[in-house]
């Protein structure tokens, strides 16, 4: 196991298109890009070399029908991946997400983890940069939102039918392992995928992923804390932890490291916890509101290097 592992090179950021549902990443994409002054010249190649295709598409789960959307490059079979989005659930930045993975080889599943309560989006992308999580008025909404998914079994079901949702289609190879990626309230959403469906999950990762290690007052792991799901692990990890979390809550990176190592699966043993210095809760998303002095969250050369961990991780684990 590893607990520093970032490197000062970083990945360039695949362009965000928050204007189209039905997608083709070709080369007018990239002229967009150009266009908008977002993308580097090597977005512009990569954009030009594959082509990727996007739908919306309506999932069957023991609860109901899950609306996602779906992206996968437009010829070949792909390993699947599963995208759990943060607290503001599916939405333009996560089909942006998709998108960059897909381009990568990849055939990506985002599903609505709210689709209990609402379709997509729960909130429009225009609120998202004034949302203030302290004020009480926003509380019922969260509540609202994410009360579904906290009942138990709940994820573990939609895990399930996610996966053979994916293994059901054409553009995913069976024959090798899936991965699943979580952010923020999504970080759990990962561990209890990873659990649950082992058989199929070859590699997992969470950014700044919320409550993975749950404690009483005293400090002691509670019985449902996401981290006493690791012994049913048997995938690589990447878990990246923003320094305002650790600082709020110091031990759960050690107690993380140590359920990690305790693992009987060497492939779980190898698997990474990092801290990312001076980074804030919430550093990977490009449209996160600004913190509580007015100064950004996301951080874009911070961003780039995790997501180069992704890839990475997924590259090791998903051939």
């Amino acid at each position: 196991m590893t607990s520093e592992d970032k490197s000062p090179n970083s990945e360039v950021a695949w362009p965000e298109d928050h204007s189209r549902r039905e997608f083709v990443a070709l080369s007018a994409a990239a002229s967009l890009a150009i266009s908008a002054g977002t993308a580097s010249a090597a977005e512009h190649a990569h954009a030009r070399a594959m082509h990727v295709v996007e739908k919306d598409v309506d999932i069957q789960t023991a609860d109901g029908t899950c609306d996602a959307v779906y992206i996968h490059p437009a010829t070949g079979k792909h390993p699947g991946v599963i995208i759990w989005t943060d607290i503001f659930g599916l939405r333009p930045t996560f089909r942006g997400f998709g998108r960059r993975l897909a381009a990568e080889g990849y055939s990506v599943l985002v599903p609505n983890p709210f689709y209990r309560t609402q379709k997509a989006p729960v909130i429009e992308e225009s609120q998202i940069a004034a949302f203030n999580f302290r004020d009480p008025a926003n509380r019922p909404k969260m509540a609202a939102w994410t009360g579904p998914i906290n009942k138990a079994g709940a994820i573990e079901s939609d895990a399930k039918a996610h996966v053979g949702w994916l293994d059901m289609q054409p553009e995913v190879d069976t024959d090798r392992k899936m991965g699943v990626q979580g952010y923020c309230m999504g970080g759990p959403l990962v561990f209890k995928t990873v659990a649950s469906q082992s058989d199929r999950i070859g590699a997992g990762a969470t950014f700044h992923g919320g409550g993975l290690v749950s404690e009483d007052k005293d400090g002691t792991v509670k019985p449902d804390s996401p981290s006493n799901l690791i012994p049913q692990f048997h995938a690589q990890m990447y878990i990246a932890i923003a320094a305002s979390d650790d600082k709020t809550q110091p031990d759960a990176k050690d107690k993380l490291k140590a359920a990690l190592m305790a693992s009987q699966d060497p492939k779980v043993q190898m698997s990474t916890v990092v801290v990312y210095t001076g980074m804030a809760h919430g550093w990977t998303v490009p449209d996160m509101p600004h913190g509580p002095d007015g100064t950004p969250i996301y951080n874009k050369t911070e961003a780039d290097i995790a997501w180069r961990h992704l890839l990475t991780l997924y590259k090791g684990n998903l051939a």
